[in-house]
């Protein structure tokens, strides 16, 4: 038997989230674990698009998460790091480690052209892990340009033509052409998954859930290719047109006595 397959389509993921979202960290572990477990795995193209949770947030916060938290939800001290405490442990079913007692609020959307910046040296995924350990983790303040330009640098960028660009309005439009199509797609939470450009996936959704959404939009784009049968041992072949010709059998014409 013979397979009839071409080879399989491409499938884009879009990824809208931002670097000051602990769900939006899991969502890219769950989301990895998902596509660790993918059949088509290396035909998936990832790309990544800005949303601020808070664009009026300033580039210099002096108050802590949890204070940022409590006011505003409207919760004390207590119940504010309860959040933080849970998201924690959230955070490392998934091997992640935050430390928000360290982490420094500030506006993000200069990280967020860094990203855009870094997908100019196929580097756009590595940025933003880099980002979201930084912020999560480390406690660096990645509202600030030279911290931007310095991890740019770890993940092989050019950190003086980072630090040149930030300067200008270099990646400034496409970060908020990200945030008007996010409008356009009734994004109002982060992460946001879109496959194919047909399917949304709103949430820091399990992996098995991405992974479902995954293999639904493969089997679409790639059907199960046709499986030729063989002639039964000593048959003649069968005849039949092809395309652009088909030979039809002569008919004998009986001849006058």
């Amino acid at each position: 038997m013979t397979a009839l397959a071409a080879g399989p389509q491409p499938l884009r993921v879009d990824i809208w989230s931002d670097i000051a979202c602990p769900w939006c960290y899991v969502g890219k572990r769950r989301f990895e674990s998902a596509l660790a477990d993918f059949a088509g795995r290396d035909a998936v193209e990832v790309v990544w698009h800005a949303f601020e949770l808070d664009p009026s947030a300033p580039v210099e916060e002096t108050r802590k998460m949890r204070d940022i938290l409590g006011n505003k939800y409207g919760q004390s001290a207590a119940q504010a790091q309860g959040m933080l405490d849970n998201m924690t442990q959230t955070a490392a079913a998934e091997g992640l480690e935050y430390h928000f007692e360290r982490l420094i609020p500030t506006n993000t959307f200069d990280a967020h052209r860094v990203i855009h910046l870094a997908a100019e040296w196929g580097k756009q995924d590595a940025m933003k892990e880099r980002l979201m350990a930084a912020y999560f983790t480390e406690g660096q303040h990645v509202g600030h340009r030279d911290t931007l330009a310095a991890l740019a640098a770890e993940v092989g960028l050019d950190s003086a033509a980072v630090r040149a660009a930030l300067d200008t309005d270099a990646a400034a439009a496409e970060v908020r052409q990200d945030q008007a199509q996010a409008r356009a797609y009734g994004i109002s939470g982060v992460p946001f998954f879109v496959l194919g450009g047909k399917y949304g996936v709103s949430g820091a959704q399990p992996a098995e859930v991405l992974r479902g959404a995954l293999e639904q939009l493969w089997a679409e784009l790639n059907p199960t290719p046709l499986t030729m049968l063989s002639p039964v041992a000593g048959a003649e072949a069968a005849e039949g047109c092809e395309d652009g010709s088909c030979a039809v059998p002569e008919r004998s014409v009986p001849q006058e006595a």
